[in-house]
């Protein structure tokens, strides 16, 4: 693996182009495919290049989360109430740098957007997950997947569960039903779709004042090479997480100690020949990662301290954000305490059990907690649950409940304790339409990007929500493929 750019090839140096159409697309994951899709139908002559032998990419290994909302089919006929406004204000609220325009689209779109997913051929199920957990364990059709309903984000935006999975049973896998329909209405069109084939540079042509318009790139399948000549390059291959030169770079908390959540052809490529033609790079030092203590539910009851023997996060939060909190701490150490009313043990623990103690006192000794500090924020935690209130992290009155009957179990969070996955969140910066974009904000050109590798609604893990990945790929995709076509 390398950090290294591809070099940038001239088109006066090339002597024969082996195609020349007006749009092709890099990737054929969940962005790759819908740009595409939107290309051709569009009218656009249109290529996708996928590396692997199949389709799907790390788009198709997800369990099948959407993050739609605004009042979907699925969410009216559960009963939810939601509302593009109340959306775009979550969303603004929980992003790390939030660009309004972006979120506005993505919000007003989203009924729409949901609409035209199913119009692929695949439906989501009328029905809703009220528990919390990680992902549906069975087919139903909506959850609450982000933190909605944590402090302070449920008093600036009407909580409401926008998590529209597709229906299949279990934790992966699930977005492959979006994908097969994608392939199957991509066979419609005359797309192109080439497999074991992958980009390897991008070829521009400079004008008098310079600047380098993006007209093609080079590629690659074995032994055979050739230039392939578009008037849009749109760039979908994912994030970076494959590669360990990038990560050691950039996101160095995403290294031995966690299973990377990709396949293994996001290597960053994508990400450096964007870069090779003048792409800026934002968030590249963010990263979403996990190790859940739920299911069951029951734990979350529970209270989550550092090394010093205090809270630093309301445990009610998303997975993800938790885990990020985690990150922050010394050593990246916390534990998990459940009191024996309260506590269940997980039937897949990636948090494993450290062990019991009839005292407090006890357990403090036996994980190097200060004495004296656990039990201070354990008897303070359990007098205000009493009220159902928590004035030091607002966790939500649900699941408030005091931890007060001996004996005590501990859950192991820290870093190379528990099982944590996770995957990068940075890349190019992109305009709205997905026209990639230079440090100056001016727009290269030719090229454009969707996905894992540019940055647009997901930015940070304390603030994802399961589903933003797939809906923004696929939304912005879309987005980005009309506007390549429309160049034609």
């Amino acid at each position: 693996m390398t950090t290294d750019l591809p070099e940038l090839l001239h088109a006066a140096d090339v002597e024969t182009w082996s195609d020349e159409v007006d749009v092709v697309v890099v990737g054929f994951g969940i962005a790759g495919a819908c740009a595409a899709l939107e290309a051709a139908r569009a009218g656009a002559s249109v290529i996708l290049l996928e590396r692997a032998s199949e389709y799907g990419g790390t788009s198709a290994m997800a369990g099948g989360h959407f993050y739609l909302g605004g009042g979907t089919a699925v969410q009216r006929a559960t009963g939810i109430e939601d509302s593009a406004e109340e959306m775009f204000k979550y969303l603004m609220a929980v992003s790390l740098d939030p660009d309004e325009a972006k979120i506005r689209a993505f919000c007003d779109d989203s009924v729409e957007h949901f609409d035209w997913i199913e119009a692929l051929g695949m439906e989501f199920e009328r029905s809703l997950y009220e528990k919390k957990a990680v992902i549906q364990p069975g087919t139903q059709g909506l959850m609450f997947t982000g933190n909605e309903k944590v402090h302070p984000f449920r008093d600036l935006a009407k909580p409401a569960p926008r998590g529209h999975k597709v229906p299949k049973p279990g934790d992966t896998g699930g977005a492959k039903i979006v994908l097969d329909a994608l392939a199957e209405r991509l066979a419609e069109t005359d797309a192109d779709v080439r497999y074991e084939t992958g980009a390897t540079n991008l070829v521009v042509e400079v004008g008098p004042e310079g600047g380098g318009a993006v007209v093609g790139l080079a590629w690659r399948k074995y032994d055979e090479r050739g230039f392939i000549r578009a008037r849009s390059v749109v760039i979908a291959a994912g994030g970076y997480v494959g590669n360990d030169k990038m990560i050691a770079e950039y996101t160095p908390q995403l290294g031995s100690k966690l299973f990377p959540l990709a396949s293994t052809y996001d290597d960053g490529l994508g990400i450096r020949l964007g870069a090779s033609a003048g792409a800026e790079l934002r968030c590249m030092e963010q990263a979403f990662i996990t190790a859940p203590f739920y299911p069951p539910a029951q734990l979350v009851t529970g209270i989550v301290v550092n090394k010093e023997g205090k809270r630093f996060v309301a445990e009610d939060s998303y997975h993800s954000r938790t885990s990020g909190f985690v990150m922050d701490q010394t050593d990246q150490a916390a534990y998990l305490i459940v009191d024996s009313a309260h506590i269940e043990h997980p039937d897949f623990p990636l948090c494993p059990f450290i062990d019991g103690w009839e005292t407090v006192a006890e357990m403090e000794s036996a994980l190097g907690i200060p004495t004296g500090a656990l039990e201070e924020t354990l008897s303070s935690y359990n007098q205000h649950a009493e009220r159902k209130e928590d004035p030091d992290f607002h966790k939500h009155p649900d699941w408030l409940e005091p931890q007060d009957i001996g004996p005590w179990g501990a859950y192991d969070l820290t870093l190379g304790k528990a099982m944590y996955a996770g995957f990068t969140m940075g890349g190019m910066r992109v305009a709205l339409d997905g026209q990639v974009q230079r440090e100056d904000g001016s727009v290269i050109a030719g090229l454009y990007a969707a996905g894992a590798c540019a940055v647009n609604i997901a930015q940070d893990g304390k603030g994802y929500a399961s589903g933003t990945q797939l809906a923004e790929g696929s939304y912005f995709g879309r987005r980005a493929g009309r506007h390549a076509a429309s160049q034609a």
